[in-house]
């Protein structure tokens, strides 16, 4: 009887090992970036933008030049088709000095629209306030 119950035992967390180190081995850090652009050959700008879809945080960090004035806000926009306008689907603060770096934790539901291609990065200015340059965020 003994024999038995340890026998079980071992199988047990033999089996919660593999299915811990399975879930493991299942999250990716999925890289992604945006070459971001407007009518203004001078403004221009790149963002390297990194989704751990464990954790379900994207991160970023772009990079910006050129632009009209001093940038009033930034987003991530989205769903949208490359050259389509969508809403704001997760603002990106702190835009004033380049580089801006941050990060958000998305729902299933935007996690799914970044990795498919459908984010778009906007910043915008005074002198541009519907955008000055934008990138569509890509694989």
């Amino acid at each position: 009887m003994h024999r038995t119950i340890s026998l079980i035992r071992s199988v047990g967390l033999g089996l919660f090992t593999l299915l811990a180190m399975e879930s493991v081995a299942a999250a990716e850090t999925v890289h992604l970036k945006a070459d971001l652009k407007g009518s203004s050959p001078a403004a221009t700008g790149n963002a390297s933008v990194t989704y751990d879809t464990a954790t379900k945080q994207v991160t970023w960090r772009i990079i910006y030049s050129g632009l009209s004035g001093t940038p009033t806000a930034a987003h991530f926009h989205g769903p949208a088709q490359p050259g389509a306008n969508a809403g704001v689907a997760v603002p990106i603060p702190n835009v004033a000095t380049s580089p801006v770096e941050g990060s958000a934790t998305l729902t299933d539901a935007q996690a799914a629209d970044l990795l498919a291609g459908r984010y778009y990065i906007n910043i915008h200015t005074a002198a541009n306030p519907p955008g000055e340059i934008r990138g569509q965020v890509t694989k």
